[in-house]
């Protein structure tokens, strides 16, 4: 029987991250995931809403949760770390104001959504795929990584509840589980610049630089991420960030549903890898299937 999930897409994976979507997509397929795209979805209001008008910002996000709970959905994928942190705030907060409930409410003419399960992609793939994961894997990720959450997956950690905001481990855990070496380093959910990737690049540079520096130093070979604003900033703009650093950095940056499409064998269609700027050397990220390159656990 075929397993199903809501899906909330957002703006970016209908856009510049077309390429997260597709491995998104393929994965689900390839573990006999349907995804329900929320019926008819409306931006979030990441990033700039929450800083122009608090209610509108709710709103946004508050009629998305409705459709979904109209359309009866009850886990919902959102894929994107900017979406999946406005949805969750917002049901956060209307959960505890009854008052600002009722206002929200007048202005999208829909009951607020309070039971829904909202969750991001390492959630998912912790619920949906890993229980049948080793069976699927047929080429270990060999590359030595650098896991990076990023600013909001993990927090804030009151709302979310999701790993430790300083030193998650939920991806690390993943990326061993398909074969890699993970690095322990610092910069797990430091800042790279976010939504500031179009006005301020000299800000993304030097955000972005310190982690692409810090993540070579440790070994990294490829780093791995969940969220389409820092593969934007890592990946996108690595040019600018050479530029500040005075040296060339080629560290391939991948989605996590990327490398673990790769291990169960999606090709690079599937995958979407040859839409990123920074090339992707898959054959150096995977290598065929043993008992000595499988890595289901530990460092």
């Amino acid at each position: 029987m075929q397993k199903s999930i809501g899906f909330y897409p957002g703006c970016s994976l209908n856009g510049t991250a077309g390429e997260y979507n597709i491995s998104v997509a393929s994965l689900a397929e390839t573990f006999g995931i349907r995804l329900n795209e929320v019926p008819d979805w409306n931006c979030c209001g990441a990033t700039a809403a929450h800083n122009l008008n608090k209610k509108l910002s709710l709103a946004l996000p508050a009629r998305v949760l409705a459709n979904a709970a109209e359309a009866e959905m009850t886990d919902i994928l959102v894929s994107c770390a900017a979406c999946y942190n406005r949805l969750s705030r917002t049901l956060h907060e209307l959960r505890k104001d009854a008052t600002l409930k009722r206002e929200i409410e007048e202005m999208t003419g829909k009951p607020v959504a309070d039971s829904l399960r909202i969750i991001n992609l390492i959630q998912f793939i912790q619920s949906y795929i890993l229980p049948e994961l080793p069976g699927k894997i047929t080429r270990a990720f060999t590359a030595k990584t650098a896991c990076y959450y990023g600013c909001l997956l993990v927090r804030p950690h009151d709302v979310l509840n999701f790993d430790r905001p300083e030193d998650p481990q939920s991806m690390d855990e993943l990326m061993r589980a398909v074969g890699a070496e993970t690095v322990d380093w610092p910069f797990k959910t430091e800042c790279c610049g976010a939504g500031l990737s179009v006005s301020r690049t000299d800000v993304v540079a030097r955000l972005s630089g310190r982690i692409i520096v810090e993540a070579v130093e440790r070994g990294a070979e490829a780093i791995i991420v969940a969220c389409p604003m820092c593969h934007a900033n890592l990946d996108m703009r690595r040019d600018v960030v050479n530029r500040h650093l005075g040296k060339q950095y080629d560290i391939s940056v991948l989605y996590l549903s990327q490398a673990v499409g790769m291990a169960v064998g999606l090709n690079d269609k599937q995958t979407g890898v040859r839409r990123h700027i920074v090339p992707v050397d898959t054959k150096k990220c995977c290598a065929a299937r043993s008992s000595e390159t499988v890595n289901t656990g530990g460092k």
